[in-house]
């Protein structure tokens, strides 16, 4: 406990603050690369739930264009993830700002990854309590198939860490984390581009029906309108 609610912290700002040093000379190459190869802005910026449901603004390093159609309307992602925002996902070097958000207090290094709003929605009493603690650049379901797994494993993984947080498991998903991102496993579901939301999951798997899924999408975007 006494991890939890104070050395955490500290072991958050110590390692980011390091991270942010040593890895400078790259962050900027890839802002620079990002800038030509992707355009403006560099940063690519989205609204996630944190600790206590709490919406904040999460950074990441774009990976897409804002190719669109000829109504004006964003084409689909694997439309617009070039070869080189594939790299920057599957080396995870597209994550390397999120260390600014840990600094800020807005996330962890170690915690479940923060999920999107549209699928915080979707999720039981039980699996929310993954939001009792702030979200993590990586966590317990990244290292153990991260998007290779269903969402209902990855959620319970969530749930395990939110019980058993300490000092030695941060240590060792830190370590884990640091092999699967040189082997480049589990970045994307096998088959898909990108990671499938968990409302699109439960619907495509008759797990919801569609009124209960425009329902709980419409009250999403509520949410993402108090909070712009």
């Amino acid at each position: 406990m006494v991890y939890r609610g104070f050395f955490k912290r500290i072991f958050d700002l110590v390692l980011s603050f390091i991270a942010l040093i040593v890895f400078f000379p790259l962050f900027l190459a890839l802002s620079f690369m990002v800038k030509v190869k992707l355009g403006s802005p560099v940063f690519f910026t989205q609204k996630r739930p944190g600790l206590n449901e709490r919406i904040f603004t999460m950074n990441k390093f774009r990976t897409m264009t804002n190719e669109k159609d000829d109504n004006g309307e964003l084409l689909p992602d694997n439309k617009r993830l070039t070869g080189f925002g594939k790299f920057l996902r599957s080396t995870s070097l597209d994550e390397l700002p999120e260390f600014i958000n840990v600094i800020r207090g807005d996330m962890s290094i170690v915690g479940p990854r923060p999920q999107l709003v549209k699928d915080m929605v979707f999720m039981t009493d039980e699996q929310k309590k993954r939001h009792s603690v702030l979200p993590g650049i990586t966590g317990w379901a990244q290292v153990n198939g991260r998007n290779n797994i269903s969402w209902e494993e990855k959620l319970s993984l969530d749930l395990q860490y939110v019980k058993d947080i300490s000092f030695l498991k941060d240590c060792k998903i830190i370590l884990m984390t640091l092999a699967k991102v040189f082997k480049r496993d589990d970045v994307v579901t096998k088959g898909m581009d990108t990671a499938e939301d968990f409302g699109d999951y439960l619907l495509r798997t008759g797990k919801i029906d569609k009124g209960e899924y425009d329902e709980k999408i419409k009250f999403s975007k509520k949410l993402l309108e108090k909070n712009l």
